[in-house]
């Protein structure tokens, strides 16, 4: 009995410890634009986390159409709600206008200092960019999210739309949002991602 109660510790030690708050910082991809509430994929991430017994309350602070200009205001606003880790899923926005990856890259590392400051554990959710912005514009814009994670000595996950993007089976219309089908995955890729980084010690 014993053993079998630590091997139940190790995997899944919230399971047995206070809630912890888990802020999602994001925009339509997180907000789950054109899809029903319940089929975005943060609110399937809330329901695996809670089918698999992890006391998580996770709170989606994402917004259609924001950048990452918004992501430090918005991390005063909810540090209010004390989270004890934030997922920061933006910057898709700010690419596909086109804008400066060393403007991006300013307003990422100034959100996830204050949010470091206040100590918040940081989670962050690499973006990429189509080709048709330019080589040079997409290989920079891909450098920024690893550069930024091991400066600040952050869990990354280097592509947040990764086996979703660029797949018309798995995207809205507009090749650009997630279906339902599209939001599985990317829940099922998020879940393990938390799984691995909330069970470790903190760091990359």
């Amino acid at each position: 009995m014993k053993k079998w109660l630590l091997v139940f510790w190790f995997c899944f030690p919230f399971g047995l410890q206070a809630q912890t708050t888990l802020l999602f910082l994001g925009d339509s991809l997180s907000a789950g634009f054109g899809v029903d509430p319940e089929e975005g994929y943060v609110a399937l991430v809330d329901k695996n986390l809670q089918d698999k017994g992890l006391k998580i309350k996770v709170i989606n602070g994402s917004i259609s159409g924001s950048t990452t200009a918004s992501a430090a205001g918005r991390i005063r606003w909810y540090l209010k709600s004390k989270p004890d880790y934030l997922f920061l899923a933006l910057g898709a926005n700010d690419g596909l206008r086109g804008r400066p990856v060393g403007e991006i890259k300013q307003d990422l590392a100034l959100a996830i200092e204050l949010a470091q400051k206040a100590g918040v554990k940081v989670l962050l959710a690499g973006m990429q960019m189509p080709k048709n912005l330019g080589a040079q514009y997409t290989e920079d814009f891909a450098k920024l999210y690893p550069d930024l994670a091991q400066k600040a000595k952050l869990p990354l996950l280097p592509f947040l739309l990764k086996g979703v993007g660029g797949h018309p089976d798995l995207n809205q219309p507009d090749g650009i949002h997630p279906n339902p089908k599209g939001h599985v995955l990317i829940a099922q890729l998020v879940t393990d991602f938390l799984i691995l980084h909330l069970q470790k010690p903190y760091g990359p």
